[in-house]
């Protein structure tokens, strides 16, 4: 036999053998695609599921982060806020102590302005105003200071009485009543004053 005849043969049997195998290839390749297309799905469905899922677990996250945010901001205003408290509460004890000892340090100045002339009284008065002079180095000591009285300021004084007179400037202070006291920027109490013009 030819060598032409050979390959003849074999390219019908071949051919033959596809041809013979062709419908159960198709049936695997049909099986295949299927199992493919349920593999297919079933991908689809889990990726759709973990995505639903990643998409509740960044809301969650993004919610929580919200919460966080919220608490410092609560924590740094609480921080904020307590330390101007703790700033003003001793400042307030003063000025609350110092304001009962004014109606001593008023009273010692009094008695210290009363003198009858007599060698007792003269002594009396010697001794309150060395008692009011260490009330006031005290007081000082605080940081309590006296309210200047020049020119009237509504911030600091009290008018209490009023009196027109050319001579002196408008809202020069002619008399003070009773002296006012102040620490820092906090006023303890007005000084009460006549106010001219």
């Amino acid at each position: 036999m030819p060598e032409n005849e050979n390959v003849t043969v074999e390219n019908d049997v071949v051919e033959n053998m596809e041809a013979e195998a062709a419908p159960e290839v198709e049936e695997a390749t049909e099986k295949l695609k299927g199992a493919d297309k349920k593999k297919l799905k079933r991908a689809e469905a889990e990726l759709a599921d973990t995505k639903a899922a990643l998409e509740k677990a960044q809301t969650a996250l993004k919610e929580e982060n919200e919460k966080y945010l919220r608490m410092l901001a609560e924590y740094d205003n609480f921080r904020r806020r307590t330390a101007k408290e703790k700033e003003t509460i001793y400042a307030d004890a003063v000025v609350d102590t110092v304001a009962e000892l004014l109606v001593v340090v008023d009273n010692l100045e009094r008695a210290a302005q009363s003198t009858d002339g007599t060698e007792c009284a003269d002594a009396v008065v010697k001794g309150v105003e060395m008692t009011l002079k260490s009330a006031l180095d005290a007081l000082s000591k605080l940081g309590v200071s006296v309210i200047e009285t020049k020119t009237f300021n509504p911030d600091f004084h009290n008018a209490v009485m009023h009196v027109e007179d050319e001579n002196l400037d408008e809202g020069a202070i002619v008399e003070v009543y009773q002296k006012g006291y102040i620490k820092g920027d906090k006023v303890i109490r007005y000084a009460m004053v006549k106010v001219a013009n």
